[in-house]
């Protein structure tokens, strides 16, 4: 299994960044493109054990999986999801977002993720496969996307 984490400050208030993290199909997709669907399939009241299921297209390709919701918090100045799919029957895949309030207008986001492999050809691809390139450029299309449109609205 491989895990990532980056963190970063983005100046932007707390809910402003929620939003495209725990938001609309709309919202989540100014930082993730590919998802192109992204339905609720059971919903629970404290977003524990709540799934969706999420399609996600590269190139022509569409992949389609439950994306289970495995923690969930969100208090005014906290707010954490984990959540955790398989990936075409070949990777476990869970992810945390937590943002931090640290002022008014700035936040503190980190993003985490593993990646286990669940048959060998997947096992060789992840030693094969890069660093955190994806885990960085993640990080950095959030801050660029809720500042901008922060700035777009002064």
């Amino acid at each position: 299994m491989r895990e990532w984490k980056k963190a970063k400050n983005i100046n932007a208030p707390i809910e402003h960044v929620w939003k495209f993290l725990d938001g609309s199909l709309e919202d989540m997709q100014k930082i993730m493109p590919n998802v192109i669907e992204n339905e609720p399939i059971k919903e629970t009241e404290n977003g524990v054990g709540t799934i969706y299921r999420q399609k996600f297209k590269e190139g022509k390709k569409v992949q389609e999986y439950d994306v289970e919701t495995l923690l969930y918090e969100n208090t005014a100045d906290h707010k954490k999801m984990k959540v955790g799919f398989t990936l075409a029957n070949m990777f476990e895949i869970t992810t945390t977002y937590e943002v931090e309030k640290l002022d008014e207008d700035k936040t503190y986001f980190v993003y985490s993720t593993t990646n286990k492999p669940l048959k060998w050809p997947a096992k060789l691809l992840m030693k094969l496969g890069g660093g955190d390139k994806v885990v960085v450029q993640f990080v950095e299309r959030v801050k660029q996307v809720a500042e901008s449109e922060i700035e777009a609205n002064q």
